[in-house]
């Protein structure tokens, strides 16, 4: 490599460096709920606030609207998200395949001790029901699938869920934290689900099961949130 390509190349590499952190940054930011749905995201303000400047600001708005966190409206620019109560259903009914087909591919590589583990997380959503916050709940709703998601074979399968479910969290701060009715329900749900897996049934029918249980919450949001 002739000395004149290296400060190109290191350039290049800054680039991509500063483009990381404003994108690791901003998505942060969206998810922790620092940046509401509907915030502008002004790219001048960005980079004073940041201290970066535009170009790699710009990529990382990019990569945020490729991961459905920004939108760019017409006659307003770069805003974080804003989701209807359909646009949930739609991403809850994809999911609903998505986790149906996991959770049967992972049940053979479960064993009892991990079904267990999974228990336990069941276990603190029943006793977080007695004092319910909508927050906790859906945190260790999340922790409960990701318990039997961690042992899919298929990395790719996780990488899609995991994203689905970013997604679907900041969701819920555009029209629902949590579906009335639905959390008492789910427990139950889970239970039947670790039954399945642990008496080793057929891979077509806990898929079923899984595939059921997460369209019962999209069904339930379709009850409960009023319509545009």
């Amino acid at each position: 490599m002739s000395p004149a390509n290296k400060p190109a190349q290191a350039q290049e590499r800054g680039k991509e460096s500063k483009a990381e952190y404003c994108y690791e940054l901003l998505r942060s930011r969206i998810l922790d709920g620092t940046y509401v749905p509907g915030y502008r995201l002004v790219i001048n303000q960005l980079a004073q606030e940041t201290g970066v400047s535009t170009i790699p600001l710009r990529e990382a708005l990019r990569r945020l609207q490729s991961d459905g966190l920004v939108e760019v409206v017409r006659n307003v620019g770069a805003r974080v998200a804003v989701f209807d109560a359909a646009q949930v259903e739609h991403t809850l009914q994809i999911l609903a395949r998505l986790e149906g087909y996991a959770t049967a591919i992972s049940a053979p590589h479960m064993t009892e001790a991990h079904l267990a583990a999974s228990r336990k997380i069941n276990d603190r959503m029943v006793e977080a029901l007695q004092e319910f916050d909508p927050t906790a709940f859906t945190a260790l709703n999340r922790e409960f699938h990701f318990s039997i998601y961690e042992h899919c074979p298929d990395d790719h399968l996780r990488s899609l869920l995991e994203a689905e479910w970013t997604r679907l969290d900041h969701m819920r701060r555009s029209t629902f934290s949590y579906v009335p009715g639905r959390a008492r329900r789910s427990v139950v749900e889970h239970e039947q689900m670790l039954a399945l897996i642990s008496a080793g049934a057929d891979p077509a029918e806990i898929e079923r099961i899984a595939c059921a249980h997460k369209n019962a919450t999209a069904e339930a949001l379709h009850s409960a949130v009023p319509r545009r």
